[in-house]
């Protein structure tokens, strides 16, 4: 059985969905790139039951190779995004947590000010 039109088919639509990945994760919307990453995961899993009964030719794979590495890269700068994001909040709660300390310490003597954003 020749499955090289649904692999193409199933490569693309990674493809289009980690451009949209990428997308999202530079523009920071990160609860649509949660959903959309379902929609990824789903379309690998299709890729990995297709390729399991019958593996793409030698040929077929030279022309996904360019897809594929597309997809990778941008896998690559969606955790890279990710990671920075992850810094960013982890930031901001040791400066919350470090607040409430101060909270904790000096509420009891009266009013605390703290410092502006």
């Amino acid at each position: 059985m020749n499955n090289a039109p649904q692999l193409i088919n199933v490569y693309q639509q990674l493809l289009d969905l980690s451009h949209g990945m990428l997308r999202l994760a530079a523009d920071g919307e990160w609860d649509d790139l949660i959903i959309k990453e379902v929609d990824y995961v789903s379309a690998v899993q299709t890729l990995a039951r297709s390729t399991e009964a019958s593996p793409p030719s030698n040929y077929l794979q030279e022309q996904l190779r360019p897809v594929l590495r597309h997809i990778l890269d941008n896998e690559s700068e969606v955790r890279r995004l990710l990671q920075a994001r992850m810094d960013e909040l982890s930031q901001l709660i040791g400066q919350s947590t470090m607040q409430k300390s101060v909270m904790s310490a000096y509420g009891k003597q009266g009013n605390v000010y703290l410092p502006q954003n």
